[in-house]
């Protein structure tokens, strides 16, 4: 694991997106084929928009998995995950992808849909893994306590105030009784299979996060701190993002 630090958010969503297509490439390359995963939410925005501009990338050879969604939000939602990675990625690439698995956060039977892309997500190894740290240090939709230990691709998780806050505070919902006290969440152990993991944390308001994450307890309370024994998982933040790191940290990792 590695951490790369850069000065605005800009320019740290531009490097994750390049770092992340490169890994795209180099996995084409070699296998013919590629599977991701992509995450959604604020953090993400820049690196999105530069990752579907990377030249020299054969999305039809590319299958998608969604990280998380709301339970019972359907996709028209302004705060629909899927809503949000079908206009700012699936649509903007120059060709469809092989596939675009979203999970289905309104089905009639969750569990069993959860429970059959979970499936699908198993069939072969998840190669490049889009991810960020929420406020409350977690990762996906896995708040605190995260479970280390369940082997599920998906789970049907609660959220905590902390988070749900953060998810009104991006301006996703009108008021806090609007957002949902439940999501899909792809696990904590199914992100750590993937051959490699591009973390992408910018703004002040990850300071308490990035602290957590690699200074704290690896711990389930800090749920994003197992990521720190991923043998290929690079962070990119921004300067405000790392203003809580020690500066031994910042010195070793920055840019």
């Amino acid at each position: 694991m590695s951490l790369s630090i850069y000065k605005t958010k800009q320019e740290c969503g531009i490097a994750a997106g390049k770092y992340g297509a490169e890994k795209i490439r180099k996995t084409l390359a070699e296998k013919g084929e590629c599977r991701i995963i992509i995450a959604t939410g604020a953090s993400q925005f820049e690196m999105l928009s530069q990752l579907v501009q990377e030249p020299d990338i054969d999305w039809s050879k590319v299958t998608m998995f969604h990280l998380d969604e709301y339970v019972g939000l359907p996709e028209s939602h302004p705060a629909s995950f899927r809503k949000y990675i079908k206009e700012r990625f699936v649509a903007k690439l120059p060709c469809p992808l092989k596939e675009a698995n979203f999970v289905p956060g309104d089905a009639t039977d969750l569990q069993a849909a959860v429970d059959k892309l979970g499936e699908h997500l198993l069939d072969k190894v998840v190669d490049v893994c889009f991810i960020g740290i929420g406020e409350n240090g977690h990762i996906a939709f896995n708040d605190p306590p995260c479970d280390f230990d369940t082997e599920k691709p998906y789970l049907i998780v609660n959220l905590d105030q902390v988070c749900r806050q953060q998810q009104l505070g991006e301006g996703w919902f009108p008021t806090i009784d609007d957002v949902p006290k439940q999501a899909v969440s792809m696990s904590a152990r199914m992100i750590m299979k993937s051959r490699c993991i591009v973390n992408t944390v910018p703004d002040a308001r990850k300071a308490y996060a990035m602290k957590i994450t690699f200074e704290g307890d690896m711990s389930p309370m800090h749920p994003a701190s197992i990521i720190r024994i991923h043998p290929d998982c690079e962070t990119f933040c921004d300067l405000p993002a790392a203003a809580q790191l020690s500066q031994i940290t910042k010195d070793f990792c920055g840019k």
